[in-house]
């Protein structure tokens, strides 16, 4: 991991706890010691990885979401030789989220995944909501997360390439008991 420094920090500051979600990373792509390490290497404290798909749980002293972002993907290319599309959330906003109860407002059926879709940043589309076909419901946008839920289809998962004509492939999606998960080890 030779080359990947951390921004310099203020001495004392405070330090805040982060989740991060990776792109298409799978335990056939991505070890996740090298992703605890390559997170490491860039100057993040308490890291731990969530689960074997890219969710990775941190702290630091900065506060810039993507310039945490952009040192994570740093990271990774320097000591993966690949970097997985980053998006991060502070773990008090994925809280406050959460807290919400957000999926109480819409008519799901019982059986339906719900999902959260996070944009990497506010200026991606913003169509009309919600979006319905196949089962899928892209319900509302809340900020830079999106909610969606779907129920299992023949067709595999439609949900994903609905996300994608709506907001761009600049996104990851975890189901909501996922993100609890990740929550929980923050």
């Amino acid at each position: 991991m030779n080359g990947v420094r951390a921004k310099p920090q203020e001495p004392g500051g405070i330090s805040h706890r982060y989740l991060a979600f990776l792109r298409g990373v799978t335990p056939q792509n991505a070890k996740m010691a090298d992703l605890k390490r390559c997170f490491e290497s860039a100057g993040f404290g308490e890291v731990r990885t969530v689960l074997a798909s890219g969710n990775v749980v941190f702290s630091s002293r900065l506060t810039s979401l993507s310039e945490i972002q952009d040192l994570a993907e740093h990271a990774m290319a320097i000591g993966m030789g690949r970097a997985f599309g980053t998006v991060v959330r502070s773990a008090q906003s994925v809280r406050a989220l959460l807290d919400t109860d957000p999926f109480a407002e819409f008519s799901v059926p019982q059986e339906a995944k719900r999902v959260l879709t996070f944009l990497r940043d506010a200026k991606g589309a913003r169509p009309a909501l919600p979006i319905e076909r196949d089962g899928v419901q892209i319900l509302k946008r809340l900020g830079n997360d999106v909610l969606t839920a779907y129920v299992p289809h023949p067709k595999g998962p439609v949900f994903m390439a609905m996300l994608e004509k709506a907001f761009g492939k600049d996104i990851t999606t975890r189901t909501l008991d996922t993100v609890r998960k990740c929550l929980a080890a923050a």
